[in-house]
C-alpha cells in the first residue's frame, strides 16, 4: 500500500512514518504542509492520505475538500487533536473517510488502513505511464521496456516516479533527499548519487540512452529521448 502522510510535527511525522514502514510494510511518503500534501497527492497515485488537521499553509480539511471537489477517489484519513462530536462530523463532511483522534496508538492506526485497504478504490488511469519505450506501473511498481521487465529497488522506483513527475527540471540533491528518503531522514548526498547512478545504469542496461543528466554542484534533470 502506498501512503502519503502530511503531518508537521516533525517526531511524530518520522514516527508514524517508521512504525508505518515497519509493522504494516507499507511505502510512505511524508510532507509537512497541506500545499506540499495537495501536490503530491496529485502527482502520485496513493492508496490513503494521511492528512493532520492542523498543518501549516493549508490545513488537512481544506486539502481534503480541495481533493474531493476534484473527485479525488483515495481514501483520506483525519488526525486531529480536535475531540468533539462536532469536529469529527465538521472532518467527515469535508470528505474524510475515518477520523483519529491524538494522542493514538499505533496499532489503531494500523487497524484502520487495514480496513480501508480491503475496499476497492480504482485505480486512476495515470497509474500507467508510458515514456519513450518503458512503461511504468504504479500500481505493481513494474518497469518494463519494450515488454521486458526492468528489476527495481524501492528506492529506484520512488526515485523513477519522482524524476516522471518533473521531467526537464533540475532537482536538488537536498530535494530528492526529502522526496524520497524523507523530511529528518539521516542519510546523506551520497546515498542520493548511489541511488540516481544504479537507477541510470539500470536505463542504460536496457538498452535507452542516459535520461538522468548529473548538473555539476546542483543535482540532477531527466529527460527522455529513447
Amino acid at each position: 500500500m502506498n501512503i502519503l502522510l502530511a503531518e508537521d510535527d516533525k517526531k511524530l511525522g518520522k514516527l508514524i512514518r517508521y512504525m508505518l514502514e515497519k509493522k504494516g510494510g507499507y511505502h510512505v511518503d511524508w510532507v509537512d504542509n497541506g500545499e506540499d500534501a495537495l501536490d503530491y497527492a496529485y502527482g502520485s497515485a496513493y492508496d490513503v492520505l494521511i492528512l493532520d488537521w492542523m498543518m501549516p499553509l493549508m490545513d488537512g480539511v481544506d486539502v481534503c475538500k480541495r481533493l474531493r471537489g476534484d473527485n479525488y477517489g483515495q481514501a483520506i484519513v483525519l488526525l486531529t487533536a480536535k475531540d468533539s462530536l462536532q469536529d469529527k462530523i465538521f472532518g467527515l463532511d469535508a470528505g474524510a473517510d475515518d477520523y483519529l483522534t491524538k494522542p493514538f496508538e499505533m496499532d489503531e492506526l494500523l487497524a484502520r488502513l487495514r480496513v480501508l485497504a480491503r475496499r476497492n478504490f480504482a485505480p486512476r488511469q495515470s497509474d500507467i505511464v508510458t515514456f519513450g519505450h518503458y512503461t511504468l506501473n504504479r500500481t505493481s511498481h513494474q518497469l518494463s521496456r519494450d515488454g521486458a521487465e526492468i528489476q527495481l529497488s524501492p528506492r529506484e522506483y520512488q526515485l523513477l516516479d519522482f524524476f516522471l513527475q518533473n521531467i526537464g527540471n533540475v532537482l536538488t540533491r537536498e530535494t530528492i533527499l526529502n522526496r524520497i528518503w524523507g523530511l529528518g531522514s539521516d542519510v546523506s548526498y551520497k546515498n542520493v548519487d548511489v541511488t540516481v547512478k544504479m537507477l541510470r545504469d539500470k536505463l542504460d542496461d536496457s538498452g535507452g540512452e542516459t535520461a538522468i543528466h548529473s548538473i555539476r554542484g546542483v543535482g540532477y534533470r531527466f529527460e527522455m529521448d529513447a
